[in-house]
């Protein structure tokens, strides 16, 4: 066992070193019934897999008190986004940042509180419901209108395109 170079040791034991083992183990392969060969699957419903996605759960809580939902739940629009701010992550490969929710919320003019009012009816029509588990495939429907251009846009970008281009940001 290693110890401090300030601890005294006696004079007369040998110093240990790394030594390789005996024995090297086999190669990892996936063998067990669960294990995915091609990586994760892809198609209709099964979202955007990304590293560390329940993250983006505690980066909504800090918007909460600062978005304009008009007559929508927090709720619905907290989950509208957060799916959008998902698809934004795994399109880069990481987790969730907070510029992927301010991406989402702006686009949808949340954080604006006098949004136009043909975006706030789109939004209601849209978003109202989303919040509730059972409505995964209208949150997904969501997600699948916004332009991988906008996702790919910087919250400046996106910033500077609304409102007047919010048609174009969010494919609605």
């Amino acid at each position: 066992m290693s110890a401090p170079r300030f601890a005294p040791t006696p004079v007369i034991d040998d110093v240990r070193a790394y030594a390789s083992p005996d024995v090297v183990p086999a190669a990892w392969s996936p063998d067990r019934p669960a294990d995915l060969d091609a990586g994760q699957p892809s198609g209709e419903r099964l979202g955007h897999q990304g590293p560390d996605q329940g993250y983006g759960l505690t980066l909504a809580r800090r918007f909460r008190e600062r978005l304009h939902v008009g007559e929508l739940n927090v709720d619905d629009a907290v989950r509208g986004c957060l799916t959008i701010a998902l698809r934004r992550a795994s399109m880069f490969g990481r987790a969730p940042v907070i510029h992927d929710l301010t991406v989402a919320f702006t686009m949808w003019g949340f954080l604006d509180p006098n949004p136009p009012a043909d975006l706030v009816a789109r939004r209601v029509e849209l978003f109202e419901g989303v919040g509730h588990v059972h409505h995964y495939k209208e949150a997904r429907a969501i997600v699948d209108l916004v332009p991988d251009a906008t996702l790919r846009s910087t919250p400046a970008q996106v910033e500077a395109g609304y409102p007047g281009a919010w048609r174009e940001l969010t494919g609605a």
